[in-house]
């Protein structure tokens, strides 16, 4: 195991680890933690009881974060004709055509959302490989798939995030809340609206307990275990 640095360390001390905490509880506790040299991201996992490997048990979607992520986000945008200009007006950091997904299927990769409109996505298949480990594949379910890019683009800048459910268990969602700079009263809207967003997205088939654990962290804080029961309801 790796060797804790001596913030984190601090930052466990203030807590008992094992014990869960309500939301405003436990954003207190991260709020309260020693300080870094820079403005940390908040996360929330969620353990989940699904398998997002079935096809019917599959979660994924976007909210719109009240108070944004606080996050500066670099925006692609693959179009092409009369859409080129609405993208370009509503901010896109890039936007092109063949010229674009070439540059991407050159290994540039600096970028952190990809909208497309649907006339392109014939084209924007073959980028599957190199975009979809990354999670930036474009896709209808996120919004990220549309001919309004202008809109698409806007809510990405007001702090719209995405939730799914990873590759590998088929059961843990995380997404961003926020920075650690954000007050109290912020990361817990938040928060309720990413949990709120993830609960009504609940899969029809599954059964029993819906969020299993729910952890709240900082990008290099302890994680904070957060009742799940309260959360739900």
């Amino acid at each position: 195991m790796a060797k804790r640095g001596k913030k984190y360390t601090q930052s466990v001390d203030t807590y008992d680890r094992g014990e869960t905490q309500s939301l405003e509880d436990a954003v207190k506790l991260l709020k309260a933690m020693p300080v870094r040299g820079f403005d940390e991201t908040v996360e929330m996992n969620f353990y989940l009881g699904i398998d997002g490997r079935q096809a019917d048990q599959a979660l994924r979607g976007t909210v719109m974060l009240p108070n944004g992520t606080g996050k500066e986000v670099c925006i692609v945008v693959i179009t092409q004709g009369e859409l080129v200009a609405q993208a370009e007006e509503a901010g896109a950091d890039h936007v092109g055509g063949a010229d674009l997904i070439a540059k991407i299927e050159g290994g540039w990769l600096d970028f952190d959302l990809v909208i497309s409109s649907p006339d392109m996505m014939g084209q924007v298949g073959k980028l599957g490989r190199v975009l979809g480990p990354r999670g930036l594949m474009p896709n209808p379910k996120t919004g990220t798939v549309t001919r309004d890019v202008g809109q698409a683009v806007n809510e990405a800048r007001a702090g719209r995030v995405e939730y799914r459910a990873d590759n590998k268990s088929g059961n843990n969602a995380q997404a961003p809340i926020g920075k650690i700079s954000f007050t109290e009263e912020a990361l817990v809207e938040n928060a309720k609206a990413l949990s709120d967003a993830i609960i009504r997205a609940r899969p029809s088939s599954t059964k029993g307990n819906f969020i299993r654990k729910l952890i709240l962290s900082s990008t290099m804080g302890p994680g904070i275990r957060i009742d799940p029961a309260a959360m739900a309801a």
